[in-house]
């Protein structure tokens, strides 16, 4: 199924086809076109929901179920009948959704499997554990956590964005080579030992370097763009982004 376009005159392309849209378009679409729809979106952001659930206090297992749950939710409850892209940033309102989701829940107490036992993502749960064992102990609250972990999400889905179109360019390894300096900074390793290992001149290295924090930037924006309900939220999306995550 083909996101709904939902282009406004005077806005840029990257705004016809946005996260609002892709949940836009699944709630109305038939359950396997709604998969569909939603498994990449999901996909790449399921770990803040779940790294949420365990700030809350729910062991693994539960926290698996209830992110599945919620995934099922998004799809098929009513509430999506009502929902309007230009509400604000999408960050916001999938917590606000899954904070509803969760209250619900309680208010339930049913002995159902969450979810109506649909799988909607494969997610590995000691992997999931594994990664979350791995982030240091914080006082944080859920929601900052939350937070961070979104962000954190969004520059994943932009490298390997930028992975991608490299790869297809049969460039892959200059890509890895170069992506520790996407921060400013590429640490004890210079242009010329970069140059060397690549067959490169340091030239050369300084202008890819140059050309992929463009690149960056450009694939960034586009992302946090399809997150928001106007252009001119994005360049505090940005901010807030960086600010997050310290960079790059």
């Amino acid at each position: 199924m083909s996101a709904v376009t939902d282009h406004r005159p005077g806005e840029p392309a990257w705004f016809a086809t946005t996260h609002w849209s892709v949940v836009l378009a699944a709630r109305d679409a038939p359950e396997r076109e709604a998969r569909a729809a939603l498994e990449t979106l999901c996909r790449s952001y399921w770990y803040p929901i779940y790294a949420y659930l365990r700030r809350t206090g729910h062991g693994p297992h539960d926290a698996q179920d209830l992110a599945q749950g919620f995934f099922a939710r998004l799809i098929a409850d009513d509430d999506l009948q009502g929902v309007d892209r230009r509400r604000g940033r999408f960050r916001s309102f999938l917590l606000g959704t899954l904070k509803h989701f969760l209250s619900d829940e309680r208010k339930r107490a049913t002995a159902v499997k969450r979810g109506g036992g649909r799988t909607l993502l494969s997610i590995d749960e000691r992997a999931a554990e594994d990664r979350y064992h791995l982030e240091p102990a914080t006082a944080e609250t859920p929601e900052t956590h939350f937070d961070r972990q979104w962000c954190l999400a969004v520059q994943a889905r932009v490298v390997e964005r930028l992975r991608s179109r490299y790869e297809q360019a049969g460039k892959g390894a200059l890509f890895d080579a170069l992506l520790p300096c996407l921060g400013g900074s590429h640490g004890p390793v210079t242009y010329a030992v970069l140059g060397a290992a690549l067959g490169l001149g340091e030239g050369a290295v300084k202008v890819a370097v140059h050309r992929l924090r463009k690149e960056f930037g450009a694939v960034l924006r586009a992302e946090v763009a399809s997150t928001v309900a106007a252009e001119a939220e994005v360049d505090e999306e940005i901010r807030h982004l960086l600010r997050t995550t310290g960079g790059p």
